[in-house]
């Protein structure tokens, strides 16, 4: 089975891609039970809450009058602004690399109230693992970037001994 939760630059994607795909649409959060614990997956976005801005731009993209609007336009005009949105993204990752991070309290209360331990994200493109205390964990995923000098990739395999990151 593949599932697929939408992050900050594919939240367009639609059920007859998915469809297309053979893929499995996973609300955010999603709480994933296996091997007896019950494992917290999210994007990561929602958690960083210092970022303003970026916050105010989540609102606007996944609201659906906007999505409404976008999809209306003609194709070269989406093309154009995926460009645009994908290099300003780029500039703001750049940026905001070393300066956003998920909130740690936000991240203990949705823990909290799925009742999990362990916290799976992406979004930040820092791969590791954040200690939040009470027993409380964070697990970071990496991006995949193979085009670079210094390429770059992991996958987290989940299984009865627990996560293990996998370099690609």
């Amino acid at each position: 089975a593949l599932f697929f939760m939408p992050g900050n630059r594919d939240f367009l994607v639609g059920p007859e891609l998915l469809a297309a795909a053979g893929m499995t649409a996973l609300p955010d959060p999603t709480v994933l039970e296996a091997f007896g614990q019950r494992w917290l997956l999210v994007h990561g976005d929602a958690q960083c809450l210092d970022d303003a801005a970026y916050q105010a731009f989540r609102r606007q993209v996944r609201s659906a009058q906007w999505q409404a609007q976008v999809l209306a336009q003609p194709l070269q005009a989406r093309q154009a602004l995926a460009r645009q949105m994908r290099e300003g993204s780029r500039a703001a990752q750049a940026a905001q690399l070393m300066a956003t991070d998920l909130d740690a309290e936000a991240c203990r209360a949705l823990l909290r109230e799925a009742g999990s331990k362990t916290l799976i994200h992406g979004h930040t493109h820092r791969p590791g693992e954040h200690d939040l205390g009470d027993g409380m964990r964070r697990v970071v995923l990496s991006d995949w970037d193979f085009d670079t000098a210094a390429p770059r990739g992991d996958v987290l395999r989940l299984s009865a001994a627990g996560l293990q990151r996998l370099a690609l």
